[in-house]
């Protein structure tokens, strides 16, 4: 057996690949200690008969791959079980809330009221408005929520693992995200939008409330609907094709082509609710904007209570991350030195993680210490894919350009009658069309010639693709200051009225399907690697924390403000190309050694270890 980082070798990613399963049915919807303790990995080579050929078959008839076979045949994805579509269909109906609520906010912040309304309605000339406040305010406050939305997931994450199992804290995080909803319509109430004060008061609340929802759903529904497949196919099997080709069912493919269809469903309820809502906000008013999102939102509770005994759960295991830290100190003892380089490569070595194993500290091992040597290799895997994410936020100052500078690069074009703020939904549109496209054609294709796509190798792509993305932004502005009756000040008013550069606005298009495939490639796989390399107790947590670098990326945004203006922006979007594409390159040089790992480490089986003692029945998780 070879030694190594992960210490697996091909073998042991076959035996892995074969559980001995005894089919004790659990309670309806759950998955609890009684059918996860009879889904055993064996580690001698028993299970090896001397042709190399796993004797694994179980009682449903489904055979294991070899080593051979994992390093040799084809891959495939497995079939979507039906109750991962609903959970889709729940965050299509989150996310058309949270978009068709949030687009109409810098408008009614703002604005102030058109001639004549009472309820921030323009009609078809007119410009929608409410408060007044200016756009200091409506540019303080909308940066506050998109924060607040990327750093509550952590909490969500921590309640979500440590005490109320994902399903429990997405029903409350629903109930909390509807009580922000309402607050949010009585800040829209014709009567209170007379008293600014008192409205810019209630939405405040309402912002703080709808955050807190949003954060405990979003880093917990993305795990319920790949767990849905896994609780079913934990580990690769064989298929025969008709063809006769023998082929291995990946659930690693599996959950990319779940979270390939996760993010179609995001940006299909995103579309409907930034279009929609923009238009009730206009030719209706404020109140409309906010109630339609409610009522859409309460889909998901809906779905989630008729669906309450079909879903696979995983219960809360208490205290883990208090745990993993305490071993990752023990593991850092003694191995920090002046030189930084020397601390690196003690941090580095192969016996970094070996030496804190509970086998090999036997009798010296401290009391806390009550989980397994899997368990170790579990902390180790997931605290890499911590790691990973560290790079993402240089990814998401790209995709961030999308909200803000594109909109205002669009207003100082020939809009010719399309408003400038409706041109962004070209990322979602594109999206909803190259996902599948991608999915059924890109990625097979890819295998089919013998390329392994692996995550890493996606999120590198994303990253350059990302980078090139504002490069064609930089170009677009370039030819607006060369072109433009303005020359580079073509954002002030009498130019944007009167004299736009005569550029077509929709040359956007290639800046937004650029950033639509980087984020096929970079922020749908980085759902995926949060759920595939995280201990399977700590699932909520390291997709929170994947979540959390676009809050990051919102702070470190702040220091391009300055250049977020003319006649600077052309510097503005170079400046993020050349990060991004630094970020990629670096992001490749620091994990190409952990993508040749791929495979070892999606065959770490589960550990034994859950944590603290709970209740694993019907409600709890």
């Amino acid at each position: 057996m070879t030694s190594g980082p992960i210490g697996l070798d091909l073998a042991e990613v076959s035996k892995a690949n074969a559980p001995q399963l005894i089919d004790v049915p659990a309670a309806p919807g759950t998955i609890n200690e009684k059918n996860e303790k009879n889904l055993s990995f064996p580690g001698d080579d028993s299970s090896l008969s001397a042709s190399g050929r796993k004797d694994s078959i179980d009682a449903d008839g489904k055979e294991y791959p070899t080593a051979e076979e994992v390093d040799t045949l084809r891959r495939v994805c497995g079939t979507v079980p039906w109750a991962s579509y609903t959970i889709g269909f729940i965050e299509l109906c989150e996310r058309f809330s949270y978009y068709g609520t949030t687009v109409v906010f810098v408008n009614f912040i703002q604005n102030p009221l058109p001639p004549g309304s009472t309820t921030g309605e323009s009609g078809t000339h007119g410009q929608s408005g409410a408060l007044g406040l200016g756009q200091r305010a409506s540019t303080g406050l909308t940066t506050f929520n998109s924060m607040w939305a990327y750093c509550m997931p952590l909490l969500g994450a921590y309640m979500a693992d440590q005490y109320w199992g994902r399903y429990k804290t997405i029903q409350i995080s629903i109930a909390i995200a509807i009580v922000g909803h309402i607050i949010l319509i009585v800040a829209t109430i014709p009567s209170v939008i007379a008293h600014p004060n008192g409205s810019i008061a209630a939405f405040s609340v309402g912002l703080i409330i709808f955050g807190v929802g949003v954060g405990g759903f979003k880093p917990n529904v993305s795990p319920l609907i790949a767990e849905q497949y896994e609780a079913k196919h934990p580990k690769q099997y064989i298929k025969v094709q008709k063809s006769g080709e023998r082929t291995i069912v990946d659930p690693t493919m599996t959950v990319s082509r779940i979270y390939m269809y996760f993010y179609l469903m995001i940006n299909a309820g995103a579309l409907a609710g930034q279009i929609g809502m923009v238009y009730a906000e206009k030719y209706v008013g404020f109140w409309l904007s906010f109630v339609l999102p409610t009522v859409m939102f309460l889909c998901c509770p809906t779905v989630m209570f008729l669906m309450r005994n079909k879903y696979a759960r995983r219960p809360p295991t208490g205290s883990v991350l208090a745990k993993a830290l305490k071993l990752w100190r023990l593991a850092v003892k003694g191995r920090w030195s002046i030189n930084p380089v020397k601390t690196v490569q003690n941090m580095r070595a192969d016996d970094f993680w070996e030496n804190v194993k509970p086998s090999r500290l036997g009798s010296n091992k401290p009391d806390w210490m009550t989980f397994d040597d899997t368990w170790v290799d579990e902390v180790r895997r997931g605290l890499k894919a911590c790691t990973v994410f560290l790079w993402y936020p240089l990814w998401w100052l790209c995709y961030n350009q999308m909200t803000n500078n594109l909109v205002s690069q669009a207003a100082t074009m020939e809009l010719n009658g399309v408003p400038n703020d409706l041109i962004n939904n070209i990322d979602p549109i594109a999206l909803v069309i190259f996902i599948p496209i991608t999915d059924l054609f890109l990625y097979p294709g890819l295998e089919r010639m013998g390329i392994r796509f692996t995550p890493l190798k996606r999120i590198a792509w994303g990253f350059f693709l990302g980078s090139f993305s504002m490069v064609a932004a930089a170009v677009i502005q370039h030819y607006i200051y060369k072109l433009g009756a303005c020359g580079n000040h073509p954002s002030s008013e009498e130019c944007l009225s009167v004299n736009p550069a005569p550029i077509n606005v929709w040359v956007q298009t290639v800046p937004f399907l650029l950033i639509a495939f980087s984020e096929i490639f970079a922020s749908i796989t980085g759902l995926e690697y949060a759920f595939t390399k995280a201990p399977k107790n700590m699932r909520s947590l390291v997709t929170a924390v994947f979540l959390f670098t676009s809050a990051i990326a919102y702070a470190i945004g702040q220091a391009f403000v300055s250049l977020s203006a003319d006649p600077l922006l052309v510097w503005n979007y170079t400046t993020i190309a050349a990060l991004a594409a630094i970020g990629g390159v670096g992001f490749w040089l620091s994990f190409r050694g952990l993508d040749k790992q791929e495979d070892k480490l999606n065959a770490i089986p589960e550990s034994s270890f859950k944590g603290r003692k709970v209740s694993h029945g019907g409600m709890n998780a």
